[in-house]
Order: structure tokens, then sequence, then C-alpha cells
């Protein structure tokens, strides 16, 4: 059994916040970035397998927000955290919460957003279908892997975030007057390397350059065969969604250090970290690699030590969660 709070949030117009054992850090720095506290859940293993999951407070007519990241790992995976999602959303609507919000800062399955080989699964799409089914009113996420896929997927509302912000703040201080060019791992990422580009250039007040690296992808082997921009002389910022395995990024670190590049910083919102990615990452040339709080990583026993640096996306969470409490039209 576990309980989500010490404490309950005591004013009846606040929203109720609950958030999983294993994702209790990060909800409490949302709850306390809205100055509230999270309210109170019970979690039951049973030695069958299966699981129960219940708010310990009233919900009736309250909105509710349920902070779950759907990553695997902690003895729980991907499939099993986004059953108990799904099963706390039915349990709050079943018993009479006004709206529910899941609010996923890593939400599963949304790589696979398009048919790549004959008769491939849509499973962005299905997980969609299956929040939705459950009864959730609105879906918040940060850095989905396309926001057009995300969005379209779901008949209901949905906010998406971003930490370009943060990194650009984080980037500024660290490169100082060195030029700068951002690189995005694959034709796909252009966008998403666009966007922080510009968040960069606000931050240092002069242009940054840019460039990519494409990438062929058969049997899950990775092999860049082009690219293209400047990086000679140059810190090389590589930004992507996610690091899983490290494959395309180390390769992509490689690629920048043989075309001259004074040094390599890494970027990516959600650390999934298969297992050998640390490691494997640790071994590249790399000055640093910038991560969220989205997935719990343990940076103290990371091999990548000091080049390990974490930004905190609880207080975007926070500021999106307040914007939903705005009456239409204010």
């Amino acid at each position: 059994m576990a309980a989500a709070a010490p404490a309950r949030t005591t004013s009846t117009d606040a929203p109720l916040l609950f958030a999983f054992a294993r994702d209790i850090e990060f909800g409490g720095r949302v709850a306390r970035a809205m100055g509230l506290e999270l309210s109170l859940l019970e979690e039951r293993e049973f030695e069958d397998g299966e699981h129960k999951a219940r708010p310990l407070e009233g919900v009736r007519g309250r909105d509710a927000f349920v902070i779950a990241s759907l990553n695997g790992g902690g003895g729980h995976s991907t499939n099993d955290r986004l059953c108990r999602l799904l099963f706390f959303i039915a349990t709050l609507k079943t018993n009479g919460a006004k709206s529910v919000t899941a609010v996923t800062p890593y939400l599963c399955y949304l790589r696979k957003d398009r048919q790549t080989k004959s008769r491939d699964p849509l499973t962005g799409r299905y997980v969609a279908e299956l929040i939705e089914a459950m009864g959730a009113d609105r879906v918040i996420t940060i850095e989905a892997h396309n926001v057009a896929a995300y969005q379209s997927s779901f008949r209901i509302p949905t906010l998406h975030l971003d930490a370009y912000d943060a990194f650009a703040r984080h980037t500024a201080e660290k490169v100082g007057s060195a030029e700068v060019t951002v690189v995005s791992p694959d034709l796909g990422g252009g966008k998403r390397a666009d966007s922080f580009r510009e968040r960069l250039e606000k931050q240092l007040g002069r242009p940054v350059g840019k460039a990519f690296m494409e990438k062929q992808r058969s049997a899950g082997v990775v092999s860049g065969d082009l690219f293209a921009g400047d990086v000679k002389d140059r810190v090389a910022i590589i930004i992507d969604d996610l690091i899983s395995s490290g494959g395309t990024m180390v390769r992509v670190a490689e690629a920048c250090m043989a075309r001259g590049a004074r040094e390599v910083r890494l970027i990516a919102t959600h650390a999934l970290f298969s297992q050998g990615a640390e490691e494997r990452l640790a071994r590249a040339p790399i000055a640093e690699l910038l991560i969220t709080d989205t997935v719990q990583v343990d940076a103290a026993a990371s091999p990548l030590g000091e080049r390990l640096a974490t930004v905190s996306v609880a207080e975007t969470f926070a500021a999106a969660i307040t914007r939903c409490q705005v009456p239409s039209g204010d």
C-alpha cells in the first residue's frame, strides 16, 4: 500500500492532483509550484499480479488531474503503468469527478504514429482511444514524438508542452560567446530543432546555425548517410525528443566531431535509457547530456557523472494545469 502525499488539498475549489507512487517526486514538484498538496490515493498489489488504486478523498464534482509518466522500469512495464492510469481515470469518473485530466509527462507508444510496413499497428491512436474510453476529458503531455499525430489521435482536448525555454537558458549559460549550431539527428526532427534554435537565439542575442543528419533504420540498426550544415569550430547542440538506446545520438555526435566541432552537447526531453544506454553515452565524445525530469533517472549513479544535467518541467506542467482551471472566456 502506498499513499501519494501526507496531507490533503483543503480548498474545494482547487483541483485534485493525484500521482502514483513512482510519480510522487515529480507530482510533488507540480503541486508545490501550484501552492497545493497532492491528494491521497491508495495503491494495492495483489499476489496474482492484479492491482487496485482508489482516491482516499471525495472526488464528486471536483476537477481531477492524474500525473503518470508511462515509461517502463522500477518493476512495472509500460503496459502495466498504462493499465493503472486507465483504471484510475475510470475510477474517478465512476465516483463522480467533474472532469479528469491525464497528465502524462511521458506518453507511451507515440513513436508508432504511421504504418511503415504492411499491416503495421497505429499504437499511438489506440492508446488515445483507450484513454478516451475510460472517460478522460483532457490529456496533457510534453514533447510528443510527432505533435500533429498526437493531437489528431485524440477527440478530446489536448495540451502539448515543450521545454525549449528551459533548455535555451541552460545552454546559453554553458556556451558563452562560442559560435553554436543546433543539429537535428534526422529530417523528421527539423521542426523541433528549429523551435529550440529560435529560443536559443533569443537567449544568446545572436544567430545560431542549423544542421541535420539523415538516418536510415532497418532491423533496429541505425546508419547515418547524409550530414548537412556547418559545425567546424562550433559548439554542436544535438536535440531530440527522447533517448532510448542512445545509438542515434552517439552516431550524430561522432559525425559532428569528425567534421571539426569544438564540442558536442546533447539535449533530450525524455531520458528513457534502455539497458546499456548510459554506458554508451558515457563513452561518446560529448560535453554534456541535458534532460528533463519527465522520467526518473538516478543521476548520482549514472556513468555520465557530471556530464548529465537535468532541468525540471514541473512548473511548466503546473502552469498548464492552472490554465485548464481558467473559465472559458477569461
